[in-house]
């Protein structure tokens, strides 16, 4: 099936293909002078390693493999339309957000390609790269031993995310992270960077290994079996729900005129609710809509109401479900301390 005939299914016909046989490729498409972008900042760098890019099923180096994989919703319209249905949103959609995950996944394809990670002083900066890896990690928002480049305090995750977080902030054109981390113990990673890339500047890879991307490109699945892993990745760990809060919040009682069922109170401001915890917590809209879900249904079960016309509501709404969340990201449970 070529790509006009799959880009004009409906989504229920769509998630029935198999992402390997839609055709995807990078060249051609509007991600190309992106990519030709990162390969003028390295160069400009005097780096001449020029990672190769491939389609993938999300942003990744594979592990030993300096090669970078885009996400496959990232190469066609149809297909950010689809992921922003199912998931919200599309991760690196913007040429600004696209080119942060660039340099980040640059910084892995570095790493592997001239065996940073193995010297002494690297370790000895950022720690060790075998240091375990765990989904859930308690950033310090306000260290200054780490730069701040995607969200989420990542830098902070993992010795590996450290250093890549500092290679994007130090490859990243225009800005001048000397007078930026002024002050912060981040600039001697950064200097520590800057060291190092002089040293590897001209030469080529010590470690080039040929690889097959239909070995690592995780795209030999149907689009709806995708989507399915990936909502369910999101939905895990979800809450009991806290009946004392909630009622607490939504405690209009028959005496109060003109109130409304606070689970169509939800309904109604949910975009309203989502966008404003997702902006200040960068959790995925994803997940948080389907935080959402579970209130509203919780709060139609225990027939909870919302005064009329309260101003102070909508800001207590987003403060308690924003609460939720940030546990989430903190601890890897929707819980709050009492």
């Amino acid at each position: 099936m070529d790509s006009n005939e799959w880009a004009n299914l409906g989504d229920e016909q769509l998630l029935e293909q198999k992402i390997s046989k839609l055709g995807l490729k990078l060249e051609g498409t509007e991600l190309e002078p992106l990519i030709r972008r990162l390969y003028d900042e390295l160069s400009l760098k005097g780096l001449a390693f020029h990672p190769p890019c491939c389609v993938g099923d999300e942003w990744f180096v594979p592990v030993g493999i300096p090669a970078i994989f885009v996400p496959f919703f990232l190469v066609h319209e149809r297909l950010r339309q689809l992921e922003r249905t199912m998931i919200l949103e599309v991760e690196g959609e913007t040429p600004e957000w696209f080119m942060k995950l660039m340099r980040h996944e640059a910084a892995h394809a570095y790493s592997y390609a001239y065996q940073l990670y193995r010297k002494r002083k690297w370790q000895q900066t950022f720690g060790l790269a075998s240091t375990e890896e765990t989904e859930f990690y308690r950033p310090r928002p306000y260290s200054r031993s780490y730069v701040v480049h995607l969200d989420d305090w990542y830098a902070q995750s993992h010795p590996d995310e450290d250093f890549a977080e500092t290679f994007a902030i130090w490859l990243t054109p225009g800005l001048n992270w000397r007078e930026r981390y002024r002050g912060w113990k981040a600039l001697q990673k950064l200097e520590y960077v800057d060291e190092l890339m002089r040293s590897i500047a001209n030469k080529p890879p010590v470690n080039q290994p040929r690889f097959r991307v239909a070995d690592y490109d995780c795209l030999n699945i149907k689009l709806k079996t995708y989507y399915a892993r990936k909502r369910k990745l999101y939905e895990d760990s979800y809450p009991h729900f806290y009946d004392n809060d909630l009622k607490q919040l939504f405690d209009a009682g028959p005496e109060a005129v003109g109130r409304r069922k606070a689970s169509a109170y939800l309904r109604l401001h949910r975009r309203q609710i989502m966008d404003a915890v997702c902006q200040w917590t960068n959790e995925k809209k994803y997940r948080v809509n389907k935080l959402l879900t579970r209130l509203i249904d919780r709060c139609g079960k225990l027939a909870l109401y919302v005064k009329a016309d309260d101003p102070a509501l909508h800001l207590q709404v987003v403060a308690y479900v924003t609460t939720l969340v940030m546990n989430y990201l903190f601890t890897g449970k929707f819980k709050r301390t009492k």
